[in-house]
């Protein structure tokens, strides 16, 4: 033992060499301290704490914002009118940013440990500074530009927050080391009260969170409502360009109960599916009409339309990363796609008996069926020869009309109204965005039979959670990947999950009463073994409780190495 001591030395040495020079540039013994941390250090020890719960927070939000990333990329296009996947540079950014300002809060927590005075680098205080800044300028305009996304943090807690509770306590619990370090080393009783009652505290609010936890996938499995079905919205965009014949024949392959489409009016009267206000996107109109590629779609007739390629841009953009995965047929597929009408749509609907469901935009003032855009697509929809029950009508332009010419389409509408005014409107059904229904509303939407369809839902967990919720149907864009969902991701009951609270929290106060006994021990036996052990530096160390912290270190040093062995 006694010949190993020296290389025990010079390890500890260098470990605090690494941790005091990559912190504070303090490679030097001479240079470190036990000296308390100066106010200006605590500030800043604050900031690099707030920066990094705010990183946290965002990191977050974009990481359960993956079910919205196509969404996000579609409004950075209408603002910039370039395809650019504007989610890989916030990602890697933010990636970068929290991997660093999380290793600087396990450095300051070591420092901490071992008693060690904060001195944060300036080229780190630059970095800190820089992340805050850059993340809070993140927060400001994604509140300004993408402010409804703030309702998936809410939304993901469903399904996150049993998860995160546990990860929480077992972090602030094995904080009770350093915590309990920190009160045994203190020689301030006022400062070791405040530190404990801080920690018991937080302790505490963690043991009673789950009070405050709620989430549909919290019940009783013989209350689980039949799995959702799934539209394919825009067919299977992942799989195939999107609104094209190919895309809603993957969907149907990936066993969807109805497709969804967007649909506008050609020069001509003829419905087409588009989802944006120009070909420029989907199409190759810049090639075969490069004057009009900025014209509104609905000013090219059926036979200009019909001529443009609809599948190309899918292989250019990749929107969702699957063509490299796609064998050379499959890409020959792809690439020669082309506008489709929604009589197209329907035959296809109808062949396999499916649901459709459409958003139906009005042409622009001067339009030749600016007056008759209702009419000309219900003409279709006879012609077509699709059963009215397979139809989901969204526009609320002349319901009367449309109920009267077509009684059987089911009457949907996409404004969230009480029951009692959808019923007196005689619409069944109700077409929403997913943050737009709580549990709560679609319990009570339910219990007065009208069938609520949410979208976009792409994500498994957003999946599991809504169907937990008794969500009769969503609109995803990723089939494919919901056709992997064969029962909610977790489904617990509320005793399974009180049992696990209760002993999570018994397990977490066992462990932080251990740790604290245990750091303790060495002081507790000490002041117990009365004063005929006492030498010279002992007698100086009780008597010096007013010294400087870093005269006490120093006489904590001798008294340690005064027994040990020579």
């Amino acid at each position: 033992m006694v010949k190993h001591q020296p290389l025990q030395v010079y390890e500890r040495q260098l470990c605090l060499s690494c941790l005091t020079g990559i912190y504070g540039c303090r490679w030097k013994r001479y240079q470190r301290s036990h000296d308390d941390t100066t106010k200006w250090e605590f500030l800043w020890s604050l900031i690099l704490f707030f920066t990094f719960s705010l990183l946290l927070v965002w990191f977050y939000f974009w990481w359960e914002a993956h079910n919205d990333y196509n969404e996000f990329n579609w409004f950075l296009y209408n603002r910039s009118g370039e395809w650019i996947d504007g989610t890989v540079p916030i990602l890697a950014t933010t990636a970068a940013g929290f991997t660093y300002i999380a290793f600087l809060m396990i450095l300051a927590l070591c420092h901490i440990a071992v008693g060690q005075q904060l001195n944060l680098h300036w080229l780190h205080k630059i970095g800190v500074s820089t992340a805050l800044l850059t993340t809070a300028i993140g927060f400001i305009s994604v509140n300004q530009t993408w402010g409804e996304e703030w309702a998936v943090i809410p939304i993901s807690l469903q399904a996150t927050g049993p998860f995160l509770h546990l990860g929480a306590l077992v972090a602030v619990t094995a904080l009770a080391w350093l915590v309990a370090g920190q009160v045994a080393r203190a020689e301030k009783t006022r400062f070791q009260v405040v530190v404990l009652l801080l920690y018991l505290s937080v302790l505490l609010g963690l043991y009673m969170a789950p009070l405050s936890i709620t989430s549909p996938c919290i019940m009783d499995h013989a209350n689980l409502t039949p799995r959702p079905d799934v539209i394919g919205h825009q067919g299977a965009p992942m799989l195939a360009p999107e609104n094209t014949i190919l895309s809603f024949q993957r969907a149907l392959q990936m066993n969807v109960s109805g497709l969804e489409a967007d649909v506008a009016i050609s020069l001509d009267g003829v419905p087409f599916l588009m989802r944006d206000r120009t070909l420029r996107r989907t199409t190759d109109v810049g090639k075969v009409f490069p004057a009009r590629q900025l014209d509104d779609a609905s000013s090219f007739n059926w036979t200009d339309l019909h001529s443009l390629n609809a599948g190309q841009w899918f292989l250019k953009d990749d929107p969702f990363w699957t063509v490299q995965s796609m064998a050379q047929r499959e890409v020959m597929l792809v690439g020669n796609q082309s506008v489709c009408s929604l009589e197209q749509l329907l035959r296809l609907a109808t062949l396999h008996n499916h649901t459709v469901v459409f958003s139906l935009r009005r042409p622009p003032h001067g339009h030749p069926c600016y007056h008759s855009w209702i009419n000309d697509t219900l003409e279709v929809i006879r012609q077509s020869g699709i059963p009215q029950h397979l139809v989901m009508w969204t526009p609320d332009w002349d319901r009367g009309q449309v109920r009267q010419v077509a009684p059987g389409l089911q009457q949907t509408s996409v404004e969230k109204l009480p029951p009692q005014v959808l019923h007196q409107q005689g619409i069944s059904r109700l077409l929403l965005r997913y943050s737009q229904a709580s549990p709560y509303d679609i319990r009570e939407f339910s219990r007065s039979n009208v069938s609520v369809t949410l979208y976009t839902v792409n994500e498994p967990w957003l999946f599991s959670v809504l169907w937990c919720s008794g969500v009769s149907s969503v609109s995803s864009e990723a089939p494919n990947i919901l056709r992997k969902v064969p029962y909610p991701i977790w489904l617990i009951s509320p005793d399974e999950y009180c049992l696990i609270w209760v002993a999570a929290d018994l397990i977490s106060f066992t462990v932080v009463i251990g740790i604290f006994v245990f750091q303790n021990y060495h002081i507790i036996r000490w002041r117990l073994s009365g004063m005929h052990s006492y030498n010279p530096e002992q007698i100086m160390l009780s008597a010096a409780v007013r010294r400087s912290s870093r005269d006490l270190n120093i006489m904590k040093e001798k008294l340690i190495f005064s027994g040990q062995p020579q």
